[in-house]
């Protein structure tokens, strides 16, 4: 098949939705299919000078955007013309309610091509301008909506969109629930790791792994860090991800609290799976969430998880199965389940065999398998 992937960011650019993307895309190329993959030439921090690339097979076109909303829209309509030039089989888009969903429901339609589309869970309040309140609602119940009826099939990540996408034009018909998923390698003992020995960490560590952004909310992360330091100093707390716009924030709230670690971003995944295995605690506080993939990752590396039930999360961890769902900014709950876990070997170690089960059933091959079968379907 000729498969054309339409998303709001791609490598190098760090993000939740260009991973799922790539996951599939490289996937997808090695079952044999011709690829395409559709993005900005923006990678979060600059434009991307190269604008037509491989990547692992993938065929990766960058296009001009005009201007961008924040850290998560742009607007890049050349990506119209560029679908209407090729043939495809089927077109996917990801990320509703943006331009570039839009613009490939209408080149699709016009096409007569199917059109495949992943929502991505964008549906709970967030932190916007008062452009972008006016953009979500215009969008949302016009143009989008509009989009959305268009679509052949729509793909939630968490079966919590469904009434969501229902409401905002979406067939009921057309929905099926396919999650997010993680790598093999993460079930994979990380050899030699020397994570704690080369970042000088001593003690238990506590994780947060995820964009610096008002979403995730590592500042709420630092604020129970600190209750727990007031009585114990032998843990470290390790927060690393991409800026958001709130590394700043972070970085003045820790000042000079030794056991709390601001660690540099990385895309290095050996790195990435070290620091999942070398910690004892994974922590999720955040304000929103859809499916985030740190969620596989870490209960594939056997930790327990301390999160807020906010969104598709509570689809995915129950309390006290796969750790504890705390209301979000309840600080001294999140600090005393913190604790629990680490001082209780019995149940972490329970919860960790719970974990490291239950993420097998979120593999990417097998989710990349059911998206090929939602493709073929449609002819």
């Amino acid at each position: 098949m000729k498969i054309a992937h339409v998303a709001p960011e791609y490598y190098p650019a760090i993000g939740g939705v260009g991973q799922v993307v790539r996951e599939l895309a490289e996937r997808q190329v090695k079952q044999g299919n011709q690829v395409h993959v559709f993005v900005p030439d923006w990678d979060k921090e600059k434009r991307i000078e190269k604008k037509e690339e491989v990547i692992n097979g993938v065929k990766v076109h960058r296009c001009f955007y005009w201007f961008r909303a924040g850290n998560f829209m742009t607007f890049w309509p050349s990506v119209f013309g560029k679908l209407l030039n090729e043939d495809f089989d089927v077109v996917h888009s990801h990320l509703f309610a943006h331009p570039h969903f839009v613009l490939s429901a209408i080149a699709a339609k016009i096409k007569g091509i199917k059109h495949v589309h992943t929502t991505h869970c964008p549906w709970s309040s967030a932190e916007r301008s008062s452009v972008g309140r006016f953009g979500v609602i215009f969008s949302y119940n016009l143009v989008s909506r509009l989009a959305l009826k268009m679509t052949d099939k729509i793909i939630a990540i968490t079966p919590w969109e469904n009434r969501f996408i229902e409401r905002f034009g979406g067939d009921k018909e057309k929905i099926i629930n396919l999650p997010n998923g993680m790598s093999s390698e993460f079930f994979k003992n990380a050899k030699s790791n020397d994570f704690k020995k080369k970042n000088k960490l001593k003690g238990k560590i506590v994780l947060f792994f995820g964009r610096l952004s008002p979403t995730k909310r590592p500042d709420k992360f630092v604020e129970t860090a600190k209750i727990i330091l007031k009585k114990r100093k032998d843990i470290s707390f390790v927060i690393r991800g991409p800026d958001e716009g709130l590394r700043k924030k972070v970085g003045e709230m820790i000042k000079d609290e030794k056991n709390i670690i601001l660690m540099q971003e990385t895309r290095d995944r050996k790195e990435i799976i070290k620091m999942y295995q070398a910690a004892d605690v994974f922590v999720m506080p955040s304000y929103r969430e859809g499916l985030p993939l740190t969620l596989f990752e870490a209960m594939a590396s056997g930790l327990p998880i301390v999160a807020t039930p906010v969104n598709g999360i509570p689809y995915e961890i129950k309390d006290g199965e796969n750790g504890f769902l705390v209301k979000f900014g309840n600080n001294e709950v999140f600090a005393k389940r913190i604790i629990e876990l680490l001082d209780n070997k019995k149940l972490s170690g329970k919860i960790s065999k719970e974990n490291i089960k239950k993420s097998k059933n979120y593999s990417w091959d097998d989710i990349a398998d059911k998206t090929m079968k939602v493709y073929k379907e449609l002819k």
